[in-house]
């Protein structure tokens, strides 16, 4: 296994590991919109957020020990928002194209990088992607789910409070064992939806096997690439990288689902790229 991830490391460097760690996510993410027809957003998003918090607890292992304990409410909030995003986003993409529904949960981390900033220079941040989302509203003729905009919305919310938990997990325990307890917690959550929406069809053979690909690609895959590439790259770095995320899912969205954005939305998703990609290079330096 050492020897492996050794091998891994050594013949991909970090940059590529993101880049590779991106088309994971966006790929699954499309696989999993493919599936909505079989179980909906409900049901797959269930399968995911289960079969990740499997993998996760063979990968660490994680004790029920007193660390664990001390710290049970921050990880109970940290499971409940990694569910409910998850959950929202699934939903979302059922009603807007991918790429759109992404660039609109970029709000959510760009909105934590300003809020701990300082500089002027955010304020171009803010009205880029401001403007992003100007041109992704249904008006002078654009046609886009208001449900699925507020749904990729409140995703991008919940994308916060994701990282301020995960931040805070990743201080009280070690490793991955806090993202593995939270990730259990939320499959917990959304076992009752799942089922109450999906019932025993969630059961089938070839689901499974689906659903289980679709942990792979979008939760246990990119995990793991991402914890690699962090051990030798810059995080300001890595959100730039991360800002590519909107146009990954563009990309995947067209290739797979052969989703077709107007150049109103192609704009719109360019300009939050930017302002995630701009609020990343330049967030942490507001003390200077």
């Amino acid at each position: 296994m050492n020897m492996k991830r050794m091998a891994f490391s050594v013949s991909f460097p970090p940059i590529t590991l993101v880049l590779l760690s991106i088309g994971s996510t966006q790929v699954g993410s499309a696989f999993a919109k493919a599936l909505f027809q079989q179980a909906g957003p409900a049901g797959v998003v269930l399968l995911r957020v289960g079969f990740a918090a499997a993998i996760l607890f063979l990968l660490w292992r994680p004790q029920w020990r007193s660390q664990v304990r001390i710290h049970l409410w921050l990880l109970i909030l940290f499971g409940l928002s990694l569910a409910f995003m998850n959950f929202a986003f699934y939903a979302a993409i059922e009603r807007i194209p991918i790429g759109v529904a992404v660039a609109l949960e970029f709000i959510g981390p760009l909105g934590v990088a300003v809020v701990n900033s300082r500089r002027r220079l955010d304020v171009l941040w803010v009205v880029l992607a401001g403007v992003g989302i100007g041109l992704l509203s249904p008006i002078g003729g654009f046609i886009l789910d208001l449900w699925g905009i507020a749904l990729a919305l409140l995703a991008g919310s919940l994308w916060a409070a994701y990282i301020i938990l995960s931040a805070r997990t990743g201080q009280a325990l070690a490793g991955g064992e806090g993202l593995a307890w939270a990730m259990a917690i939320g499959a917990f959550v959304l076992l009752p939806v799942g089922i109450a929406a999906e019932g025993t069809s969630l059961l089938q053979p070839q689901l499974l096997f689906s659903g289980f690909g679709v942990a792979l690609l979008a939760s246990a895959i990119p995990y793991s690439l991402e914890l690699e590439a962090l051990r030798s790259l810059p995080v300001q770095v890595f959100g730039v990288l991360l800002s590519l995320e909107p146009v990954a899912a563009a990309i995947a969205g067209f290739v797979i689902l052969g989703e077709r954005l107007e150049f109103r939305a192609m704009v719109a998703i360019l300009l939050v790229t930017i302002a995630a990609a701009g609020a990343a290079r330049f967030s942490g330096r507001s003390q200077i």
